[in-house]
């Protein structure tokens, strides 16, 4: 398995998106989303997405070569339409605007429509972190998670990711996780492997939990705690669809297929001042120095740490060298 560097990850990824038809700075955003998704072993978010992205530039289903518009139409909101062009590029050129109307207002803000999936919604609400101010993000995506008691496909695996600035241009706590028990890559990934998923991840077509990551496939994703995942979800499909103008869950189709319609996905962020309160940092302070008591324990995202270089399987370096040119 080889060793790769990740400059050589964004660059050849840039130089895949840049041969299958993306614009320099289009491909220079999304490459830098797949950078930091294997820096940080995030391989379902990585170069596991390139050969679809690949794919789908050259179908159409993806624009590459789309300027994102963005607008402000109160105060407090501002709106990206990604002109179903990637979500990397439209959040990039949208930043600036919501971060401005963030500290204006205290609270704001960012709606991105029309998009292609944003794979890690972490990525994002990090940066707002990053800048400052407390990032929530929120997304839908196809429908995979039926209700609870059903078996009916009714939302994606609905990601919410929540970012806090620690007040010195880092980050003291991030969490980004699906509203499922498991992001439905785990279970793509162990029907690749041919190994059995565990139980109370998915149920089968007729609602029967299941180990068998086929028949999970075919059936149904679990919301993480039953109910209370289901409304996390729930609000997450809200938030994406309803404030974005991006489609439901429903009406998406399968995100890696390499042709068909658009994602038309919605990405929805709260960006919140900190320093509204004048005592967030105290009370941030206090709730650590509580997580601290206990040997082992720790708020979440710390102690992640960058990986340079990255241990690549052979195949998928070998497919993004293809995709490059290089091979």
């Amino acid at each position: 398995m080889p060793l790769v560097s990740l400059q050589d990850i964004e660059t050849t990824t840039k130089a895949a998106l840049e041969k299958h038809g993306a614009l320099p700075w289009i491909a220079a955003e999304v490459a830098r989303a797949v950078r930091n998704a294997e820096a940080v072993g995030n391989r379902i978010c990585g170069l596991y997405y390139l050969e679809s992205y690949c794919q789908q530039l050259v179908s159409g289903r993806v624009k590459g070569t789309v300027d994102p518009v963005v607008t402000r139409p109160r105060p407090g909101a501002v709106n990206v339409d990604a002109r179903f062009g990637f979500a990397q590029p439209a959040f990039a050129r949208a930043l600036p605007d919501a971060i401005a109307a963030a500290r204006d207002c205290g609270v704001a803000s960012l709606a991105v429509g029309h998009a292609h999936t944003c794979t890690s919604l972490g990525y994002f609400t990090e940066q707002i972190a990053r800048q400052g101010f407390i990032g929530i993000g929120f997304t839908n995506a196809s429908p995979i998670v039926a209700p609870p008691g059903g078996k009916t496909r009714v939302i994606g695996t609905n990601p919410i990711a929540c970012s806090v600035p620690d007040g010195k241009g880092g980050l003291a706590m991030q969490f980004d996780q699906s509203t499922s028990t498991v992001a439905l890559g785990k279970i793509t990934m162990a029907k690749a492997a041919g190994e059995k998923i565990p139980e109370g991840w998915a149920v089968d077509s007729n609602g029967h939990p299941t180990t068998d990551p086929e028949a999970a496939i075919a059936g149904s994703l679990v919301s993480l705690g039953g109910y209370k995942g289901w409304g996390f979800g729930l609000m997450a499909e809200l938030l994406a669809a309803g404030l974005t103008g991006g489609v439901v869950s429903r009406d998406v189709k399968p995100l890696k297929a390499a042709e068909g319609t658009p994602h038309d996905l919605g990405q929805f962020y709260l960006l919140i001042d900190p320093d509204v309160s004048g005592t967030f940092y105290e009370r941030l302070q206090q709730v650590e120095q509580g997580v601290a008591l206990d040997e082992g324990a720790r708020m979440p995202g710390q102690g992640k740490q960058e990986n340079d270089p990255v241990d690549l399987s052979q195949a998928i370096w070998d497919q993004a060298r293809g995709l490059a040119g290089l091979a």
